[in-house]
């Protein structure tokens, strides 16, 4: 989608008619955590027939919403990318400017989560403008950029060196708007390699269901480290 030209009217019109359909909602919700599911799994997400799933997966993939996978006998379905992503959390904004979360689970999700396959939520957003105040990162012209001194600091903090390093090899980010805090977290390929080395190294897990991260004690040790501060503790 990003190097697509800019959206006209009627093709504003036809994204806006494939996300009210509550069962197409309700598959691109699912992969919204970054992964590759199969058309079986987003029927039964859907609560819809195989016949009608893969009409719905059509048209999501002809809309430009979805990409499709093949290995062997197998197609995997996934979002076109962290654009799509990006847009299906803006839309999320309206519903929630009046009604906090309710639920522990809600929680959960306010204060970690992925976003794609990125760092979201109150601790994305901490994270991000920590490293924009120790100039650890940069606003560049072609998105966020990851300087020298912001991979030493993370590999002092506890990451591999390796995957710090690797940080830097022409991966740009961009500012990503949390639909929970209304603030910029790192998208993009910075922002999915980051959140990759701080899973490999122990500092965050998936939750067993849904999109939360939980981050360990460790991992919360070496982000303060980093000068990420929370205004509600996790």
């Amino acid at each position: 989608m990003s190097d697509a030209p800019a959206m006209t009217r009627y093709q504003l019109a036809e994204v806006g008619a494939l996300l009210a359909e509550p069962a197409r909602a309700a598959m691109l919700l699912a992969l919204s955590d970054g992964t590759a599911r199969p058309a079986g799994e987003l029927a039964r997400v859907a609560g819809v027939g195989a016949a009608t799933a893969s009409a719905h997966l059509k048209r999501l993939l002809d809309g430009g919403l979805l990409a499709l996978h093949v290995q062997g006998r197998h197609r995997y379905y996934r979002l076109a990318d962290d654009e799509v992503s990006a847009m299906l959390e803006a839309l999320a904004m309206p519903r929630t400017r009046s009604a906090p979360p309710k639920t522990s689970a809600d929680a959960a999700v306010r204060r970690a989560r992925t976003c794609y396959r990125h760092l979201a939520g109150q601790l994305g957003v901490a994270l991000c403008e920590s490293l924009l105040a120790r100039d650890y990162l940069e606003a560049a012209s072609e998105g966020l950029r990851l300087l020298p001194a912001g991979a030493r600091a993370l590999a002092e903090a506890g990451l591999e060196l390796e995957a710090t390093g690797q940080l830097l090899l022409r991966l740009h980010g961009r500012g990503c708007l949390d639909w929970t805090e209304r603030r910029l977290h790192v998208g993009g390929p910075l922002g999915v390699a980051m959140t990759s080395a701080m899973l490999d190294a122990g500092w965050l897990r998936r939750a067993a269901q849904g999109r939360a991260l939980v981050p360990s004690a460790d991992g919360l040790r070496c982000l303060s480290s980093l000068g990420v501060r929370l205004d509600t503790p996790l």
